[in-house]
């Protein structure tokens, strides 16, 4: 299952819908046709209780009827989730980026915080002001998103709690980062946590941790690489967070980068004004967005 976020007209209240190729199914108003209560965004969904079940009613309702069933092309998308209580990333995750960076290998997961006022969803622009940071990077990575309330959880039963996945990039100003000597600024500018397109059931992902990622900026593929890489897996990030504090549904867990940033390359590769980023998850999606100095 595929579950998106949508507008009608651009400024109405975003709803959760499944997607097909062509089609999105609005899940609230299938599901109020059909008898069932769906809350209508993502976040609020996977809060309620036995939501799976329920939306195989209201879509089953909906295929049958035609109620709720919308022309995908005529609905403007935005992020799978747009207001998480949490948005957690994974620093250092992939053993090469660590490397580029001449950072040591961590020994357990390097956690900062990105603000949920960062996310923007596909096609929408990433934006900042050039007086405040001149050093702006891309960082194509796999997401996980929260299911189910987790604390203290086991590595063996992790990956029970996980509700999805989707692509992210955690877009970064590295002037500020290093300037601070920690990450929160300059990971956490508006826009910079692009998130999308869809969310990906665990059902539809074959294996989370060999799935093909790459990150292309107009075009020119600049990071390929594969999760098998990681050096925390899935399962390990969400036990470890869980240890340190509570993980609720809607959650939201960039789980870190490959090689081949735009800052440590030689000459560097910083993005602006007009820039176009792609961030592909193989089965997952690929997700674009524009860049924008203001």
């Amino acid at each position: 299952m595929r579950l998106g976020q949508f507008t009608t007209d651009g400024t109405a209240e975003a709803w959760v819908g499944v997607v097909s190729e062509a089609t999105v199914i609005c899940l609230h108003e299938a599901g109020a046709a059909a008898g069932v209560s769906l809350p209508e965004t993502t976040q609020a969904l996977l809060d309620e209780w036995h939501w799976r079940e329920k939306v195989d009613l209201a879509v089953s309702y909906a295929e049958e009827t035609g109620v709720g069933v919308y022309d995908r092309d005529e609905l403007d998308q935005l992020a799978p989730i747009t207001d998480p209580e949490k948005v957690v990333a994974v620093g250092l995750n992939y053993s090469e980026h660590a490397d580029e960076g001449d950072h040591d290998v961590p020994d357990e997961p390097v956690l900062f915080a990105k603000f949920p006022q960062s996310l923007v969803g596909p096609d929408a622009a990433v934006e900042w002001d050039p007086e405040l940071t001149g050093a702006v990077d891309y960082e194509g990575e796999l997401v996980v998103v929260i299911g189910d309330r987790a604390r203290n959880v086991s590595k063996e039963d992790a990956l029970d709690y996980i509700a999805g996945y989707t692509v992210g990039n955690d877009v970064s100003a590295r002037d500020l980062q290093n300037a601070d000597e920690q990450w929160v600024r300059g990971k956490s500018l508006d826009t910079f946590g692009p998130l999308g397109p869809e969310l990906v059931t665990p059902d539809e992902v074959d294996d989370p941790h060999d799935l093909d990622i790459w990150t292309e900026v107009n075009g020119e593929r600049l990071q390929d690489s594969n999760t098998e890489h990681l050096i925390f897996g899935l399962d390990e990030i969400v036990a470890f967070c869980s240890r340190a504090f509570t993980l609720n549904p809607g959650d939201v867990i960039y789980t870190g980068t490959p090689d081949g940033v735009g800052f440590f390359r030689d000459p560097q590769i910083l993005l602006g004004d007009g820039d176009t980023m792609t961030v592909g998850v193989e089965g997952v999606g690929e997700l674009t967005n524009h860049c924008v100095e203001r």
